[in-house]
């Protein structure tokens, strides 16, 4: 049986398995202006298609591997504000690193504190040995916050079902 890792809890927040009751945070943050522009339009324009996307694309990892996707929520007053996990993404050597944030939530460190626990569980709870990051050429602010956990680029990759290459960073231990 595949052990699971439900709820973690950094200084500033919960790190919750993503489910059902998280459709409407990833409903808006699918389609806010920097997901459409950086990652693309995956076809979720209402709750239906939010569960729909929970059930076919982040449950399978779960219950798989016992890690995946989890819903950042911030101490303070329980405010769902983004997504943060560890990913086996297809075409990529090693785990990937993802996170987003609604953009109200951007610039005070959330994302930053969820990704480094990430990658500290990934690395010592995991026993990973390297943890990849990727991002499009243009997202600035991912390529900083990427280099700021300490992944270094390693070039470009076309991902299966991508028109564009993506920059691939990388943390080895």
């Amino acid at each position: 049986m595949v052990k699971k890792y439900d709820v973690f809890e950094t200084d500033r927040l919960y790190l919750k398995a993503t489910d059902f009751d998280d459709s409407k945070l990833l409903l808006e943050l699918l389609n806010t202006p920097k997901w459409i522009r950086f990652i693309g339009d995956r076809e979720v324009h209402d709750i239906h298609a939010a569960k729909q996307y929970i059930r076919d694309r982040m449950l399978p990892q779960y219950e798989r591997l016992g890690y995946g996707n989890y819903c950042m929520i911030r101490k303070t007053d329980r405010m769902k504000m983004g997504f943060c996990g560890l990913y086996d993404r297809e075409g990529l050597d090693s785990v990937d690193i993802g996170f987003a944030i609604l953009p109200k939530y951007e610039g005070q460190g959330y994302t930053f504190e969820a990704a480094s626990f990430m990658l500290d569980f990934g690395f010592n709870t995991l026993n990973l040995s390297v943890v990849q990051g990727i991002t499009d050429k243009e997202n600035i602010a991912s390529q900083r916050l990427l280099e700021k956990l300490g992944l270094r680029s390693k070039g470009t990759i076309l991902l299966p079902g991508d028109t564009e290459e993506t920059i691939v960073y990388q943390k080895t231990i």
